[in-house]
């Protein structure tokens, strides 16, 4: 009897791993997809599903980013762009709702911010102004 009960037990075990394998094999591997992209010196990130580019701009010899760079909704609205030299922000930016108006602005030497950066609210009222200063 115990024969008997170890073999029927055997039988089950072997029956559920081979179930166990052939499901897992039946899984179709996920597939990575490459959001980054590099043509002619201009960098382009993609969101997933590759129907809208993410950040677009131009890098440099060192891949650092150099001129102005974009930054884009998942809708395709451009949500800020900023200038870079060599991998430092340097230049104006603008940075905007999701509706479209203006953010802020303001301007970068050498990545800090300088000068005089304005800070609009939903409706596209100034808000505030500050100085940060050269």
């Amino acid at each position: 009897m115990k024969k008997i009960l170890l073999t029927f037990l055997l039988i089950c075990l072997t029956v559920a791993c081979g179930e166990k394998e052939k499901s897992e094999k039946e899984v179709a591997p996920i597939k990575e997809e490459n959001l980054v992209e590099m043509k002619n010196g201009m960098y382009i990130e993609w969101y997933p599903g590759k129907k809208q580019i993410k950040f677009k701009g131009p890098q440099d010899i060192n891949k650092k980013r150099h001129g102005i760079w974009k930054f884009y909704s998942e809708t395709g609205n451009e949500l800020s762009y900023t200038v870079y030299e060599h991998g430092l922000k340097t230049g104006y930016t603008i940075v905007k709702y999701p509706n479209g108006s203006i953010h802020y602005t303001g301007e970068y030497k050498d990545d800090k911010a300088v000068g005089v950066w304005k800070i609009y609210d939903p409706n596209g009222k100034l808000k505030s102004e500050v100085n940060k200063g050269e």
